[in-house]
């Protein structure tokens, strides 16, 4: 059996290799008939009906997409995004210009979009205190916060005892990662608050009036009792700037890299940190410059007067760009908020007031029964104010009325600096027994933006950083009230432009010679010839117009 099966599978082998004859033209098989062929054509096109009926079928009976084209975006976060309104486009001969005005929106409003999309992405949200039933917030103390919150929270709240050099003043750097605070006796340091880390400490043996951080976390400028001068965070001296004398108050736009201070002669003076230039010097003739803020969102300075007024200036002019009578006395501190809408101010009458700035008007006023000597704004926008030794917090003065503060807190001696740290629930105040780190919940902004201010980048981030921002550079030549207006096409007519080129110049360029004819004897100066070759000569212009006119027409 075993044979006879091997024998059957070997035949088999054999009968499939048998080769094939070929098959040469010469014997290609005979074709059918027509009628023949014509039924086989019916039925492939029968067969073919068929399957396209049956792929029909599949693509009805299969699964569409319910919701087509991209997900649709709310518009109120859109409107949380949105930075400017859209330009005017030019009329139509301006090609070019409409093209790259175009383009710039179209990548604007993509950007647009991608961020309210990513908005999903950041979870975080500032938390606020809230209370038990018929609970005031602003009656629990520190320590009950501290013990209520998580121990990495908790330890964010401390207080350090230095009697012998105070006041203090106190300042963060950009990412809010480190504090440097300056003593009116001398005493200097700089260091991790978070970790508690030293990065120096001195004592530079004059009367210290401001301290500010550099767009670096390895650069500050102290305010001596004669001159500027520049350290680094291991606190050796970098720069005496002796232009900048008895200097008071100091503030930093990192955009510009300019760093503007205030002075007891007067004089409003702006320095560039990138090239150790000064860039303006305006005497404000208006005595000692002790009040002092800036604008973030068009980097414009505010100045507080002991005359009840606030000015508004800007590197590019000598004279104010606002004057606003905000009190009746002398003003003590001023604020801004971080989308420039607000301004707050407090005086010597006692009151606190609540402007916009948009429109130059106050919109709410409140009293407070001793002032407010130093005010600071958070980047959610709670306002602290110093009254002596208490430190009160307030919510939404600027939306409703307010009737009592969110949170308050009393320290050792009075209060000689104040500031919110960014991206922190923290506020820190410097006072005449040192200085005390606060908690306020929902005081710092949750999510941070990693390429302008990352509070935890490495070292290699930071050089890449400040090299970018330095590239990326404002001039100091834009800085404006409305920074809207640098986007805006000049419209200016084709006459204005001529008249205001014949005024500077003093002559019209492109004004034609009146055209007078030679005279000529024998006769060829008579009134007709004379007409004859002023005809011919307007004929010559009028022809090369035209001509200009054509090619012009070929060019587009």
């Amino acid at each position: 059996m075993i044979i006879n099966y091997c024998i059957a599978k070997l035949n088999k082998f054999l009968a499939s290799q048998v080769k094939r004859p070929s098959v040469r033209y010469w014997n290609e098989p005979q074709k059918e008939d027509k009628s023949r062929d014509g039924e086989n054509t019916g039925e492939a096109a029968v067969q073919q009906d068929r399957r396209a009926k049956k792929r029909k079928q599949k693509d009805e009976t299969s699964k569409s997409d319910p919701f087509p084209g991209s997900a649709p975006i709310p518009k109120d976060r859109l409107q949380k995004f949105k930075r400017k309104d859209k330009i005017t486009k030019p009329p139509r001969h301006y090609r070019k210009l409409k093209q790259v005005i175009t383009r710039s929106e179209e990548a604007s409003d993509l950007a647009l979009k991608q961020a309210a999309r990513f908005d999903l992405l950041l979870p975080e949200d500032a938390g606020f205190l809230e209370g038990d039933e018929d609970e005031d917030t602003c009656t629990i103390s520190q320590e009950d916060i501290a013990e209520a919150v998580d121990i990495t929270s908790g330890a964010k709240y401390f207080n350090l005892k230095l009697t012998q050099f105070g006041p203090y003043r106190v300042d963060y750097s950009k990412t809010g990662r480190l504090l440097l605070l300056g003593g009116r006796r001398g005493h200097l340091a700089c260091f991790d608050w978070q970790t508690k880390q030293l990065m120096c400490e001195i004592n530079v043996m004059e009367s210290i009036s401001d301290v500010k951080w550099l767009h670096t976390d390895s650069m500050f400028a102290v305010a001596q009792k004669q001159w500027l001068y520049v350290y680094d965070s291991n606190g050796i001296e970098l720069h005496c700037i002796r232009k900048f004398n008895d200097v008071l108050r100091m503030q930093f736009l990192p955009y510009h890299f300019l760093l503007a201070t205030a002075s007891a002669t007067s004089f409003l003076q702006y320095l560039d940190v990138s090239t150790g230039k000064e860039v303006a010097a305006i005497c404000t003739k208006t005595g000692r410059l002790d009040v002092m803020c800036q604008n973030p969102h068009n980097a414009i300075i505010h100045l507080g007067h002991s005359n009840g007024t606030v000015t508004l200036w800007s590197p590019n002019q000598k004279e104010a760009l606002v004057k606003m009578l905000c009190h009746q006395g002398g003003v003590r501190s001023v604020a801004v908020d971080k989308m420039g809408n607000y301004m707050v101010t407090s005086g010597m009458d006692k009151k606190l007031k609540v402007f916009d700035i948009r429109a130059l008007k106050p919109l709410t006023s409140y009293f407070l029964p001793a002032g407010a000597s130093c005010l600071s704004l958070s980047q959610r926008g709670l306002l602290s104010a110093a009254t002596g030794d208490v430190v009160q917090v307030y919510r939404d003065v600027w939306s409703t009325p307010v009737t009592k503060p969110y949170m308050a807190h009393r320290v050792r001696g009075s209060v000689w600096g104040l500031q919110f740290c960014p991206f922190e629930d923290v506020l820190g105040v410097g006072h005449g027994e040192g200085f005390t780190s606060m908690l306020v919940p929902g005081a710092g902004e949750p999510n941070f933006d990693g390429l302008d201010a990352n509070p935890y980048r490495s070292a290699k981030q930071r050089q890449e950083w400040e090299v970018k921002a330095l590239l990326e550079k404002i001039q100091p030549e834009l800085i404006s009230l409305d920074p809207t207006d640098l986007g805006r096409v000049d419209r200016a007519t084709f006459e204005q432009r001529h008249q205001e080129k014949v005024q500077s110049l003093g002559f019209d360029p492109h004004a034609k010679e009146k055209f007078v004819p030679k005279f000529k004897k024998k006769g060829r100066s008579s009134a007709g010839a004379v007409e004859r070759r002023k005809k011919q000569v307007a004929h010559v212009d009028q022809r090369v117009i035209k001509m200009f006119a054509t090619s012009c027409r070929i060019n587009k």
